[in-house]
């Protein structure tokens, strides 16, 4: 059993993450469209580039450009990070009322399942017409998904 200092630990590391990572994401293109950085911002740079691979396809179509230089991810993974660290600001600043944990898994598939119908519709409208939704339409139908699981990371117990 996981003791309560050790969740509180946990969803100040996530609130400091979720917002750290928001953060990489927009400082990212800046420091890569720097020409001649020094090796700390390149390396900055690189980093944030590396980290987004794994995590998302960075078509630079598809990614909304900062400083003439794509986003290390995607306009809708934007909007999940986004969203995130929205949700985990929100959230760490009522942390002082009383709450019950939400424990109910169907609970928590619900909220999920919920927030991720916007994607759904924008991808059945890519897929049934071959049109691409404007990149703050992709952004915003992230939104919900980063805000459910930052709110899963602190009220789930």
């Amino acid at each position: 059993m996981r003791s309560a200092r050790a969740g509180d630990w946990w969803r100040r590391g996530f609130v400091a993450a979720s917002l750290s990572w928001a953060g990489v994401l927009l400082l990212a293109p800046f420091a890569a469209s720097r020409p001649g950085g020094d090796a700390i911002v390149f390396g900055f740079a690189y980093g944030a580039y590396a980290i987004g691979r794994v995590v998302c396809h960075q078509l630079p179509s598809r990614s909304f450009h900062l400083w003439s230089a794509p986003m290390p991810v995607c306009a809708r993974c934007a909007g999940i990070y986004a969203g995130a660290a929205i949700a985990a600001l929100f959230l760490a600043a009522r942390s002082g009322r009383r709450r019950r944990p939400v424990t109910d898994p169907i609970r928590i598939r619900v909220v999920l399942a919920a927030a991720a119908v916007p994607i759904a519709a924008t991808l059945l409208y890519e897929w049934s017409t071959a049109d691409t939704p404007a990149h703050w339409v992709r952004a915003l139908t992230g939104v919900p998904v980063g805000a459910a699981v930052a709110w899963i990371v602190r009220e789930v117990n």
